[in-house]
């Protein structure tokens, strides 16, 4: 069988190269995250003597919007590794980073990120559905424990009376002033708390937005300090502390 295809051509088609500011050149590739269709999307950047190649850090923060781990002892070992097999660097803005001075291993260098991207994505996100359910479990638990002692009404999965189409995890006591709980196991999660709160101060309706994260490990740091100013409430799980707290919003 003949192949009439040019086959160098159609995989150069493949990518997609953007002059940016700066001299960066910005390297759409055929390659996406797991589960998705984000591209991988690479920067070559021209650093004086040498050349850097990096994907912006994009593949931490899409596990972490997706409720990923990037700080587990599987990415670290992963990323030891990758640095001795390949030169990619995962450096301490968790972005995937390579340094290369002969312009003619700028090619490489940017499939070797590229790929890179995607098995970090891969490992930070594995295993995280069963995790998040166990975590959403034992809020739930908590928050029917208490409103039951108490005597307080409780709803679950409660679809909210503001625009968005948004869902909260639970909606404790009457309209008059309901705590509104989301169960943030993602950082995409966290920020629909924030939307919540947001929406319920536009519309002028009374709500306590407590949003509830496993740790501020797995929303990312700045993500839950910065949720603080946009929530009712931001905490990190305890349940001694979780029920404490509801029980003290509810007296």
């Amino acid at each position: 069988m003949e192949l009439k295809t040019d086959l160098k051509a159609a995989i150069c088609a493949l990518f997609e190269v953007h002059e940016d500011e700066g001299g960066t050149q910005r390297v759409v590739t055929p390659l996406a995250f797991a589960g998705s269709r984000d591209q991988v999307v690479v920067r070559v950047r021209p650093r004086g003597t040498h050349w850097e190649i990096d994907e912006n850090a994009e593949a931490s923060l899409y596990a972490r919007m997706n409720g990923g781990d990037v700080d587990g002892d599987n990415v670290r070992l992963w990323a030891s590794e990758l640095e001795r097999h390949t030169g990619v660097a995962l450096d301490d803005d968790e972005k995937l980073l390579a340094s290369v001075q002969d312009q003619r291993l700028i090619a490489p260098a940017i499939l070797n990120v590229a790929s890179a991207a995607q098995q970090l994505y891969a490992l930070a996100t594995s295993h995280k559905e069963r995790e998040a359910s166990d975590f959403k479990n034992q809020v739930a638990a908590i928050v029917t424990e208490v409103c039951h002692s108490l005597g307080v009404a409780v709803s679950h999965n409660a679809r909210l009376p503001i625009s968005g189409d948004l869902e909260a995890d639970h909606v404790i006591g009457g309209a008059d002033r309901p705590i509104i709980v989301v169960t943030a196991t993602s950082a995409k999660r966290l920020l629909e708390a924030e939307v919540i709160h947001m929406q319920y101060q536009l519309s002028k309706q009374p709500g306590f937005v407590l949003a509830v994260a496993e740790s501020q490990k797995t929303v990312g740091v700045k993500q839950f300090n910065r949720a603080n100013y946009y929530t009712g409430k931001t905490v990190q799980f305890s349940p001694f502390d979780f029920a404490q707290l509801l029980r003290g919003q509810l007296h």
